[in-house]
């Protein structure tokens, strides 16, 4: 399993002294992107194939708080990924220094063509790489449909009901 530990600074907590929402996602960001990087995923390759990683979900479990002055662990795991590595799902973990698991977090995501800014699957190369992340016990291989499984579909409105706001 891949971690970063990260220590809590001043500008990690929020109004009530304890870590931020904002903090929670930068920590995991920082350790999905740190675990891409050391794994052939590094701003080299990706500028190579043209690839950019995107998130389309973050989906946080709070269990326990996280105070200043106490070091976190975070985690990554592999839960998903489909046939051509176009899309990927990973599990992050936070543990305080007791080992208690304070929050977890469910990520999907998926890789873009900066160029043609359209989704794209992962050259072979690189899927390999992925593929080869420890996986969680309940990994499964994702399907479109997995991206959409939530129901979630764009609202927009009229430029003259966007004036109104």
């Amino acid at each position: 399993m891949y971690s970063k530990k990260f220590e809590i600074r001043w500008s990690d907590l929020d109004a009530n002294r304890h870590l931020a929402n904002s903090a929670y996602i930068n920590f995991m960001s920082h350790t999905r992107m740190g675990f891409l990087m050391e794994n052939g995923f590094g701003h080299k390759q990706l500028s190579h194939y043209n690839l950019g990683p995107i998130v389309f979900y973050e989906h946080v479990y709070y269990f326990k708080e996280i105070f200043a002055g106490e070091p976190v662990t975070v985690t990554l795991e592999l839960s998903g990924l489909s046939e051509d590595g176009m899309y990927f799902e990973f599990v992050h973990k936070i543990y305080d220094h007791k080992g208690r698991n304070c929050a977890t977090c469910e990520m999907m995501g998926s890789w873009i063509d900066l160029e043609e800014r359209k989704l794209t699957k992962l050259p072979e190369e690189l899927f390999a790489n992925l593929d080869n992340t420890p996986k969680t016990k309940d990994f499964r291989t994702l399907t479109k449909e997995d991206t959409r499984k939530f129901g979630k579909r764009p609202e927009n409105i009229s430029p003259e009901e966007l004036q109104a706001l």
